[in-house]
Parts: structure tokens; sequence; C-alpha cells
């Protein structure tokens, strides 16, 4: 018998005989029924006779649907069948539902009594404690609280008081507060609703003390369970779901999984979650594109036509249901989906059009011809989208290459090899484009994914060429000028244009080449050397230049190569020319070999012979020969003076029509230490100089020279200007050497050799210094006797300067021979303390007008105004 609380009046289950045990627990409006299977196995279903009042769940949970009242109470039993899933095995019970007799309020709760033990006060071994059954207790209770949960009481309460208390999380440890006891009546209370996603459950220990604080029992253990309640809806884990499914894809195809949590207790239908799809949009192609599994979440398709470039992105909202998706009592929520469809490539590219042009100039590499251009379907920018193109007829030689633009995927029809015009003008391709990717299976290409390109060569002026390049002839050397050698000729390669050829030489490094510019014929202007510092191993290199007619003129160049073949022009030297030897003949030997501008057979082998002249030489050295290139020298005698001797070696070389040639080998004699060197005495008195040493001594001489010349030019020309100074500083005013200093140009060269002897000063004349009879310039001419100048004698005073100069004047104007430009003539004396009166109070005392001044005509037309003053009348 069990109560049913919330009612105006109780009510008592009574459960019929089965072979099932029937625990039942009842409150608020509910039931809670557990089957015990008696040890059976297998998943047991519940079905309720009266669904409409009443309804059970899976775990034998059994509820009021609705309130219920006296008057609506069933008359016949409630039906309850339990159906073994596995083994489809089925059994019946009943439940009869009766007023209660007890009060709701009544304190007659279920009552849990300490283990009896013995009373004496020494505390003897006991028997096992019982095992308390857990208190069930449903989360969210509505109250009212304190709400009586269980009385706990001991058999000695009946004969003394005792106390109850309980200890432990909920009672006197955190959360503290949540149960209760009333230590006078022992009943345990919850005093506030639990919550089992919280706590789902509490463990308490009951004391029983009595008014000592005295232990009068053992500790019992407590165990609250709270009863799970669907009180929480199912959260997705993301509000937003994301993925993706190739567009194509076949049914059943896995697309995502979504998830949802329920905080409820998952063993429970409260906690157990069904997942169903409530719309899609868009709906093409139907709208079951896809299905989900209500368990796990799994997306998958159940419908085939996919496709990307119709239908890019799919939206589902999802709904995750509890109570096992049951829509009457479970609770709900909702999330997005979002399913983008990825691309394939199922859309081969196309060629906008089915022919394209292009032109390109011949010879030109790397220049874009044309440009292609194709269309697709798919996603931009993606494997299944960009372009290759692959040329595929029209062009045997590889000269064209097709790359792909990766901005505008566009084909770049371009030129990888030199075209000729003369060979092809023009070209047709065909050109075939495909993705990066392969089609997807049972696609095929279009005939739009092949396309022909039509290339026209344009013709350019060409550079001509010589054949062969380099050309290679070989000559003996020694070729005489104006020798024809070969002709070196380009051709054109315009075969369509009627250009003409002139050649040049653009390289000749040693000058010995010609070549005729209209025909190429090359011809020798010097003597070919093989020998010549521009000749390396035996070849010559000379480099022409061919020019065309054509606008504009195009060139090209020829590498000419002559082998010079050797021939016996050269004859050997001795090597080395200066050695060393010691006056006594032991170790006296000097190895020698030749040296032979020539090649083999006119080299070596050479033959060594000493001259027979000057006769000593015989006499003192001798030569002997070691191999066909090398010789050794030695004294023949058993001494021989110190010195430099000079021995003339005659070596003949191998040629056809052998070459002989004198060389002189430089030896020194010289006193010898133990080691056979010369010592450093002996170096210092030898009487050789090296070349070096004689220019250097030369240099030095040449030197020492110009610093003795210069010198004395610097001497003369310091005691010059000494001189000028002190005539300038004189007290007595030289004027002589002041017209010498100052450079009064005059009549010339010849001008320079007049007596100014007049014109120094009266105190410092000598008397030997006056110009003697007879004496004249040399410019003078001897037509007339020479006049007889006045004599003047030594005045004690320079103040009679006026009257030397106008007898002077006098003389001049009666002087026919004398010049114009005479030095009495040049009044530029300028003394300290002159006492001459102006020049330009003087006048000619003579006329003078008997003699003849006419030749001054022929002197030019300086002389012609003197011939006017002096020849006319007096006027």
């Amino acid at each position: 018998l069990i109560a049913l609380k919330g009612h105006t009046s109780p009510f008592s289950l009574v459960l019929s005989p089965s072979i099932f045990l029937l625990h039942c627990t009842c409150f608020e409006q509910y039931l809670w029924v557990r089957f015990i299977s008696c040890g059976r196995g297998g998943l047991v279903q519940f079905e309720c006779s009266n669904p409409s009042d009443f309804r059970i769940d899976a775990y034998g949970v059994v509820y009021a649907a609705r309130t219920l009242q006296h008057s609506v109470l069933p008359a016949s039993p409630l039906q309850i069948k339990a159906s073994d899933t596995t083994t489809q095995q089925q059994w019946v019970t009943q439940v009869r539902l009766t007023p209660s007799t007890r009060s709701v309020m009544s304190k007659d709760v279920k009552e849990i009594a300490f283990p009896s033990r013995n009373t004496d006060s020494q505390l003897k071994r006991m028997k096992r404690d019982w095992v308390i059954p857990p208190i069930n207790v449903p989360e969210n209770s509505r109250g009212p609280f304190p709400q009586e949960l269980v009385r706990i009481r001991s058999d000695h309460d009946k004969n003394r008081s005792l106390r109850y208390s309980v200890t432990g999380p909920g009672a006197d440890q955190p959360p503290t507060g949540i149960f209760i006891i009333d230590p006078i009546s022992g009943e345990l209370s919850v005093n506030k609703p639990l919550d089992r996603e919280h706590i789902p459950n509490f463990h308490l220990r009951a004391h029983a003390v009595d008014l000592n604080g005295n232990q009068v029992e053992n500790p019992i253990d407590i165990v609250i369970n709270v009863i799970d309640m669907n009180d929480n809806r199912p959260e997705f884990t993301h509000q937003i779901w994301n993925g993706t499914v190739p567009e194509g894809s076949k049914p059943g195809t896995f697309v995502m999984t979504v998830t949802s949590v329920d905080k409820d207790d998952p063993k429970t239908a409260n906690g157990m979650l069904r997942y169903k799809i409530l719309s899609q949009n868009p709906e093409s192609p139907t709208s079951n594109m896809f299905t989900i599994n209500n368990k796990t979440g799994g997306i998958i398709t159940v419908a085939a036509g996919l496709d990307r470039e119709k239908v890019p992105q799919y939206t589902l909202i999802i709904q995750a249901t509890d109570m096992e998706g049951n829509p009457m009592y479970g609770l709900s929520n909702t999330a997005t989906a979002v399913i983008r469809v990825t691309d394939i490539n199922d859309n081969p590219p196309e060629f906008t059009a089915e022919t394209f042009f292009g032109e390109v100039p011949e010879n030109r590499v790397n220049v874009i011809v044309a440009n292609l251009t194709v269309t697709d379907k798919d996603q931009p920018n993606t494997p299944a989208w960009n372009a290759v193109y692959k040329i595929t007829g029209g062009d045997p030689t590889g000269r064209f290459s097709v790359p792909t633009d990766p901005t505008t995927n566009e084909g770049l029809v371009t030129v990888v090899k030199p075209i000729d015009y003369e060979i092809s003008r023009t070209y047709v391709l065909t050109v075939e484009a495909r993705n990066e990717v392969p089609l997807a299976r049972g696609i095929h290409s279009p005939r739009q994914s092949t396309a022909t390109v039509s290339i026209r060569v344009i013709d350019v002026n060409e550079s001509p060429y010589f054949e062969p390049n380099p050309k290679l002839i070989k000559l003996e050397e020694g070729m005489i000028p104006e020798t024809t050698l070969t002709t070196f000729t380009a051709q054109d390669p315009d075969r369509f244009m009627q250009q003409t050829i002139r050649y040049s030489k653009l390289s000749d490094p040693a000058n010995w080449l010609r070549i005729d510019p209209n025909t190429g014929r090359i011809t020798t202007t010097a003597v070919l050397d093989r020998e010549s510092p521009f000749v390396k191993n035996s070849l010559y290199n000379a480099t022409f230049l061919a020019s065309d007619s054509g606008v504009p003129p195009a060139s090209g160049t020829g590498t000419l190569q002559i082998f010079l073949l050797d021939i016996n022009d050269n004859a050997p030297k001795v090597f080395p020319q200066e050695a060393e030897i010691c006056e006594k003949p032991e170790p006296n030997a000097i190895n020698i070999t030749a040296l032979d501008g020539d090649l083999n057979p006119n080299a070596g082998p050479f033959a060594f012979e000493l001259a027979h002249r000057p006769s000593d030489v015989r006499r003192n050295w001798t030569i002997t020969r070691i191999s066909g290139d090398y010789a050794q020298v030695s004294l023949k005698i058993g001494f021989l003076e110190s010195g430099i001797y000079e021995i003339p070696i005659i070596i003949t070389d191998s040629g056809n029509l052998p070459m002989s040639n004198t060389s002189y080998l430089r030896i020194k004699v010289c006193q010898c230490d133990i080691n056979g060197d010369c010592t450093d005495q002996q170096h210092i008195m030898a009487a050789g100089l090296g070349t070096g040493a004689i220019i250097s001594i030369l240099l030095c001489i040449i030197i020492l020279l110009i610093l003795v010349l210069m010198f004395v030019v610097w001497m003369k020309r310091r005691d010059k200007e000494r001189q000028a100074k002190q005539l300038l500083i004189d007290p007595e005013d030289d004027v002589r050497d002041n017209i010498l200093k100052y450079d009064e140009e005059g009549g010339g060269e010849e001008d320079q050799d007049y007596d100014l002897s007049q014109l120094q000063q009266p105190d410092t004349i000598e008397p030997d210094a006056i110009k003697p009879v007879g004496i004249r310039r040399l410019d003078e001419r001897p037509l007339h006797p020479e006049p007889q100048y006045p004599m003047r004698s030594a005045a004690p005073h320079p103040g009679d300067i006026g009257d030397f100069i106008n007898e002077g004047l006098k003389a001049a104007d009666n002087d026919p021979t004398a010049p114009p430009y005479d030095s009495l003539l040049v009044f530029d004396y300028e003394g300290s303390g002159s006492t001459a009166g102006s020049l330009s109070s003087l006048n000619s005392s003579s006329s003078g007008g008997d003699q003849d001044y006419d030749y001054l005509n022929d002197w030019g037309p300086r002389f012609r105004k003197l011939a006017d003053m002096y020849g006319g009348s007096d006027d």
C-alpha cells in the first residue's frame, strides 16, 4: 500500500499477484514503479491500458497524465503489460487505485530503526549492521518545505530521552541546510528543492545520543538519491554546423555529424535524444536530399542530383528532442547545418571561338602570337577550373608553346624557336584545352574543347651569314704580299628580296689581309709569319663583315682561321746566354741548349760547334754534345784567368735546308770556394757590367749634366738682374740699361748696334768709350760721307744735357744716312733732378732743304711722314 499525494483524498495502490515484484513510491502526481525481472535479461517494454490518464516510460515510471479527482478514478484495474523485445514474451499485471485512508499531512512516514544491541555499558562486538535501502527524492519538488522523508528511531527511546542528528554534505557540511532532522522525533526532512544535475546523491550519517551526549547507537549510513526530472532541454555543441559534400555524390554519402547534449540523466528517457531534419533550403532538386540518423546525428545523402553549378549550398534545420524523441513530453532544441556542395571537374573548358588568328615577324622568339579564351562552369581558381593547353597538331618541330595565364586562364600562344619566313609563311595549329585534374567519371570532352590557331609569318630583312663559319684554311708561313688566299662569301637568307652584299674587314690584328668588297676574295698585304705574337698555336683569326642593301641594312660576321704551317725561317740561339765557371777545370762544365722559334722538324736536334775564330776559343774551351738538344761547354786547359769571356758557338737546326747561327755565350770565369761558387770578392772585381747597370749610370750622368746647365743659366740670369738693379738705383740714373730693361721696340735686331755712350752722364763718360769716327751701323746706307758729330767734353754738371741734345739734333738733321728711328730720337729719359727743359721748345736750326729724302718713301708707310717732314718746304 502506497499513499498517493497531491489530491483531496489519498489513494492506495493494490497490485495483483504477478511474477514481478512491484515496489511503488508515490510523490505528487506520478508513480515510480520498478519491476524486478527475477534475474531475467533483455529489454522490457511497458504499455499502459489507460494512456489518456496515465503513461509509463521505459523504466517503469507511471505518470498521471492529468489532475485526478475521486470521481474520475477508473473502476477497473489499470493494466500494465511488459514485453520482452528479444523473446517477444509478455507479462501482464494490474494496478488498482483506491482512496487512501491516511491524510496527506500525516506524520506517518517510513521509519528507520537503529539495529538492536546489548544494553550493557560495555560495548561488545555486534552483528553486521543492516543495509538501509536508499531514499529516492525527486528533483525540483515544489514543497511545501520542509518535506518529511523518513523517521529515524532507536529502541532505547522507550525508557529514556534521546537526541537524534545527521552529519555529512547537505546537513552540517557544505552545502549545509538542505537536510534537517527533528532531534526529538528523529524525522529527517528536505528543506529545499534538489537539483540532480548539481548533486545527484547525498551520503548522510544518523546519530542517536542520550541527554548527556553519550552515544547509545552506532551511526547508520543513509543514502539519498535525487530522482531525475526532465527539466533540461538538449543543447547543440554548435549552433551552426558546417559540412561539405562533393557534387554528384551517390545516395548514402556521409556528410557530417551533429551532436547535442542533455544535462538530464542519460540512463533515463529524460536524457535520451533523437534527431530529425525539420527543413531543407533550397528544396532542389528534391525536398529530401539528406537524412539524419536519429540516434547518432549523422547526416547522409538520400537522393542523387547534387550539382554545385545549380545549388552550391544547402541549409538544414536540425531538431534534437529528449524523451526519446517523444513530441508530446520531450523537450526540443534546434541548430542549423550548412552543407556546401564542393566542386568536381564535371564541366570541361570550352573555347570561345573555333579559330584564333595571330601574326609574328620571323626570327622572333618569346613573342605572344595569340590569346586563347575559354569558359569553364566549375569553381574558379580551382584545379577543376584551371585550364591546361596542349598543341596536338600543326607544330612538328616544336616552335610554339601555349602556357596558361594564371590570372585570366587564357592560353598564350608563344614562339619558342625562331621561325623562317623562307621555309614556311603560315602555321595552322590545333590546340586542346583540359583541366589540371581529369574529368569526372562518365564526362567526356566536347568538340568545343579543341580550337584552331592560324599564324601568319611576317618577312623581315635577315642578316647575311657566312658558310662555313668559321672557315679554316691551311697555308705555309712566309706567303708574300698580294697572294690570294681564298674567297670568303656570305649567303643572304632573304630569297624573296633582291639584295646585294658587300664585304669589309672587321678584325685583322696583324693587318695582313685585304678582302674585296664585292667578291669576298681575300689577299695578303704582308708576309705571314707563324712566329708573330698575333698567332696562337699556329692559328691566326680574322673577322669579316657582310652587309646587305636592305632597309634597314643587316649585317653578319664570319671568322677566317688561317692555320700557318711552319717553315724553317728561324735560326737557333744559345741558351742561356750568360754563365759562370771556376778558374780551375774541376768541376767546370756548363750545360747549354738552343732556342728555335720554329717547330719540329725545323728545330731540334741541334748541332753545337765552337767557332774557329778567334783561335784561342778552341784552345781554351771544348764543347761536348749530351743529347739532341743539349751540349756541355767546359774548360780545355787547367787554369783560366778570371774575367769575362764571350764564346762563339755555331748552332745548326735539323730543318730541311738547315739554318745555322753563331751565338755568343758570355762566361764569367771567377775564383770559386769549396762549393764551386764564385766568392763575393770576385763578384766585386768583375769587369763586366750588366745592361741595366750601364743604363742606370748613363741616366745619372745625364741628370747631373742637366742640373749643372740649369745652375749655370740661373747664375747668369742672376748676375744680369743684379746689374740691372744697380743701374736702376744709381744716383746718376743711368738710362741706357733702362732702355734695354724695358725692351723698347726699334727697327729690329740690327737696331741694337747703336752707341748710347753719348747719352751717358757727362761726368761718367770715358774718352775711350766715345764712338770713333768711321764706325757706322749695319743698316745705314753708305750714300754719303758720315757727318762729324760734335764732341762734347765732360761737363761739371748735368744741367747742360739740353745743349748736348740740341747739338745732337742738329747733327741728325744734317745727316741723310741716319735712319728716322735713330736712338737719338728716343726721348724717354726721366732721371731725377734733371734740369733739362721741355723738348717741345726745341726747333731744328737747319733747314736741310738741300738734302734729298725721297728714298724714305721706299722704306714703307712709316717713313713717308718723315720724308714729307724733312724733304718738304719750310712751311
